[in-house]
């Protein structure tokens, strides 16, 4: 997907969406993972984002995202940027993962110093 500016303390946020999308899904939810980026990487904090598929192996989880922000406060000025826009375009997250039938699980994760 994209890279801009690269966080300079290490305290990089990671928001990591992990989904099982039925093939019947698979572009619906692209579609609107895609409009999602594109919001997300206009906003400041935004450090680079990846859109994995996955091609192989035995995990249950086929499509992931990864954000990576430079702090939590970034993240925090975010979410209400986000949540907004998806209701002034009539895209309620729970309805549309729940009506195609995708599961996700979606946390924010921080690197494990050392390593």
């Amino acid at each position: 997907m994209s890279k801009t500016n690269q966080s300079v303390d290490g305290s990089s946020v990671f928001r990591v969406d992990k989904f099982v999308v039925p093939a019947a899904a698979r572009e619906e939810i692209l579609a609107k993972v895609r409009a999602t980026h594109d919001l997300l990487r206009r906003q400041d904090g935004f450090v680079q984002d990846f859109l994995l598929e996955q091609f192989s192996g035995p995990g249950e989880f086929n499509l992931v995202t990864i954000v990576e922000w430079e702090s939590q406060a970034a993240v925090d000025r975010v979410v209400p940027i986000v949540t907004a826009e998806h209701a002034r375009a009539g895209f309620n997250r729970q309805e549309t993962l729940a009506r195609l039938g995708v599961r996700a699980d979606i946390a924010n994760y921080q690197r494990i110093p050392g390593l």
